[in-house]
């Protein structure tokens, strides 16, 4: 099957998630040097106009090394789909595709639509013990074919009020038992125990009870595809989250800003966001200040004063696992193959640190290092100045027994559908939304556990069916 035909048989179902990164002045990675100069298409659905500009610097960067011309396309994201299957009718298609999600890896995988072998051979260059093992596990299809090239990640984090929790004798809320506690013990008039998402329309909504099943070993499907979240480790994770909410926390639907919002006020002793959020909690973004009353005197208060829980273990769950993303570059096939290596690799050695600095809050390195030195990204991140209106490194904000939790994390990290090779499932039903939809009622309308799980694994089972 040709390459355009496969791309436009795949488009329908291709979930992009664009996060940024940057690179570092690592010399191991190849820049081609005296390989092909032939130009390349390079797509992101990275399209702030600053992150464009940041990212055409560092390709200006690789151009005047290698000779090799790079056009960079953006395509904003809720236009993807619609652009590449017109890009593919008309034999227009990238060479390299970037911030590719674990969803629309697999996709390419499901379509025969990347370049594994240049992918591989890109990994081995670099050196594949550089590389984060669960990242390269989540970017591998069928016969642990490299459908990417896995580039950065953000997780998921059970982030709480370090102060409240020692005044009150408390431990890390790190499993159910512990949260439950907390959340029973801090909960008060003018502070909720805990707050989460409970929107039926939102995406982190679903984001965020992913997080909480998947510690308790509440996985969407099995390993044979059969949908699998009426199981009962789903549903004690809906009975968990649904007595967090009805008991402990806020009144009405909660979405990601409203989430954000009350625990910034310091109404809340525990919320479920990502690493997005450690530059707005340092006080760095002016559309999301943290206003607690601590907070008028000192913006950095919460920051100081907020501990995080990157995996949480449920009592059914096998160990801890928390949500999180790899985004990937891929070498798309019968592309340009030696340019569209050059340029990956250089990326992710050369450029990689440039590349993380764009967006360091959410762009956290998967490849620790180079052979020679082997820490020398994820040190560099460290360094790098994050935030939107003002700049500064998040390790003055934050001690290095958090930004250490940020690394571990990563061997945690888990997707529902992902490594059951689902990946067009997820993005339906994160899409069509039973899962939130379950969430509120389980939350919000009184409706039990166990007829949540049920309304989910019918509405999950249509969806699968239709795919």
């Amino acid at each position: 099957m040709k390459r355009s035909t496969r791309l436009a048989a795949a488009a329908a179902g291709l979930a992009l998630l664009a996060v940024s990164a940057c690179g570092d002045d690592g010399d191991d990675g190849g820049s081609g040097d005296g390989g092909s100069t032939e130009p390349i298409t390079v797509w992101t659905t990275d399209t702030l106009p600053d992150r464009v500009a940041a990212t055409e610097a560092i390709i200006a960067d690789f151009t005047a090394e290698t000779g090799i011309e790079v056009d960079l396309v953006g395509v904003a994201e809720d236009q993807f789909n619609q652009v590449l299957s017109s890009a593919a009718a008309a034999g227009e298609l990238p060479d390299v595709m970037g911030s590719l999600g674990l969803e629309a890896v697999r996709t390419l995988g499901s379509g025969d639509l990347a370049d594994t072998e240049a992918n591989a051979a890109i990994i081995e260059g670099l050196g594949e013990d550089t590389f984060a093992e669960r990242a390269l596990e989540l970017t591998r299809g069928e016969d642990d074919a490299q459908l990417a090239v896995p580039d950065t990640s953000w997780v998921q984090l059970l982030l709480y009020r370090t102060d409240l929790f020692e005044a009150a004798g408390l431990e890390p809320p790190e499993t159910f038992e512990a949260i439950t506690e907390a959340a029973q013990t801090l909960n008060a008039p003018g502070m909720a125990g805990f707050v989460g998402a409970t929107s039926p329309g939102d995406a982190f909504t679903q984001q965020t009870f992913e997080h909480i099943a998947l510690a308790n070993g509440c996985q969407l499907v099995d390993d044979e595809g059969e949908v699998t979240i009426g199981s009962d480790e789903c549903v004690g994770a809906f009975e968990f989250y649904g007595d967090l909410i009805s008991n402990y926390s806020v009144a009405g639907a909660q979405d990601v800003d409203t989430v954000r919002a009350t625990y910034f006020a310091g109404q809340a002793a525990m919320m479920v966001w990502s690493t997005f959020v450690l530059d707005e909690m340092a006080g760095l973004r002016d559309d999301a200040l943290p206003s607690c009353p601590e907070c008028q005197t000192d913006p950095a208060f919460l920051a100081s004063n907020t501990g995080i829980v990157p995996a949480v273990q449920g009592p059914d769950g096998d160990e801890p696992a928390q949500f999180g993303q790899v985004v990937s570059w891929s070498v798309i096939a019968d592309s340009a193959t030696e340019s569209a290596s050059a340029f990956v690799e250089y990326m992710m050695s050369d450029g990689y640190v440039d590349w993380m600095a764009i967006a360091p809050e959410g762009k956290y390195p998967v490849r620790a290092g180079s052979e020679d030195s082997p820490t020398e990204y994820v040190d560099a991140w460290g360094t790098l100045p994050a935030g939107v209106d003002r700049k500064a490194p998040l390790s003055d904000f934050y001690g290095p027994e958090v930004l250490e939790q940020l690394a571990g994390g990563l061997d945690q990290l888990d997707r529902w559908a992902i490594t059951q090779g689902q990946g067009d499932l997820i993005t339906a039903v994160v899409g069509e939304a039973p899962v939130q939809q379950a969430v509120s009622a389980v939350t919000t309308e009184g409706v039990s556990a166990e007829d949540a799980a049920a309304q989910a694994q019918e509405a999950v089972e249509q969806i699968a069916g239709g795919l």
